[in-house]
């Protein structure tokens, strides 16, 4: 009898037991996929501003070449190298070897003569004296002696070099900022693209002119920023919220069904920077919840938990 009561009291308590270990299992069963903690966002609309960078040289287009018309003697310089001209400011002063050779003679006898065998040489046009040949007074020089150069200020203009993949961006007509050593920034524009490429660095030469009327020495390098932003009203979101393969060819977003559940959507971007993407496809609605924060290897549907939604 004492055997039967140990016998039944062992029975029980391993009925006990495992009544116990299928509990836990259901609840293990329960619990096995976990959901992701999230955070969501909304799409915004506008556009997405996007610099590229390039680097120019500043150069004169025209420049003006100031000659002797006849073989003279230098009496006079009233320029030196680097000044600013105006059209018509006096640049030399020349005398014939007649007119050295005579002297004053004449002149005192007849005043009409005076001035006889002086030539004065004035600027043809506004601008900067790039060359400056001859300098020294008392020299003599033959018909055609290059004295100095003009180069033109109106026709400052900025070579940039231009990766051709990015040439649509530097198309004639669009405008670009100027940025130079000492921070100042003038805005230009592209007016003329150059049909040779560099052979080396693959590169189409563009030459955009300044909006302002600016004086820079040549040669001088500068930096040049355009804007690949759209103009326009594009579905844009966080960057934070497209995702993309190893390729960086295929891009998508993780989109809320509901309140627990996230599918994969594929995405066609457009313009990006360091914060935000275009979404030129599809199209989301307003209240459409993009998972902004944990979305990071989240599968194709996957149960997630809304932390915060961004405002």
């Amino acid at each position: 009898m004492k055997n039967n009561s140990i016998f039944i009291i062992c029975l029980l308590l391993m009925l006990s037991s495992c009544k116990g270990k299928k509990g836990n299992a259901e609840t293990d069963n329960g619990s096995r996929t976990p959901k992701t903690s999230v955070r969501v966002t909304t799409v915004s609309y506008g556009s997405v501003n996007d610099e590229l960078t390039f680097f120019g040289t500043t150069i004169y287009l025209r420049r003006n070449t100031i000659t002797a018309p006849i073989a003279a003697y230098v009496t006079d310089v009233r320029v030196k190298l680097g000044d600013h001209v105006n059209k018509g400011d006096l640049l030399y002063i020349l005398q014939s070897k007649e007119s050295r050779a005579l002297g004053n003679t004449f002149s005192k006898s007849d005043t009409s003569l005076n001035g006889f065998g002086i030539i004065k040489l004035r600027a043809t046009e506004s601008g900067v004296i790039t060359t400056f040949d001859k300098q020294q007074t008392g020299e003599y020089i033959t018909e055609g002696t290059q004295l100095c150069t003009i180069a033109a200020d109106n026709e400052l203009a900025i070579q940039v070099n231009v990766p051709f993949e990015f040439t649509e961006y530097t198309s004639v007509g669009r405008n670009c900022i100027l940025s130079l050593s000492d921070g100042k920034k003038y805005t230009a524009t592209f007016n003329k693209v150059l049909t040779a490429m560099n052979a080396v660095s693959q590169t189409q030469t563009i030459v955009a002119k300044c909006n302002e009327h600016i004086y820079l020495p040549e040669n001088m390098i500068v930096k040049v920023s355009v804007s690949k932003g759209t103009d326009g009203n594009k579905q844009v979101l966080p960057r934070s919220c497209v995702l993309a393969d190893e390729m960086m060819k295929e891009f998508w977003v993780m989109r809320l069904l509901n309140d627990s559940t996230a599918i994969k959507t594929s995405v066609v971007i457009g313009t990006k920077n360091t914060e935000k993407v275009e979404i030129l496809s599809p199209k989301f609605n307003p209240t459409d919840r993009i998972i902004s924060i944990g979305n990071y290897g989240l599968s194709d549907t996957a149960l997630v938990i809304i932390e915060k939604e961004a405002h």
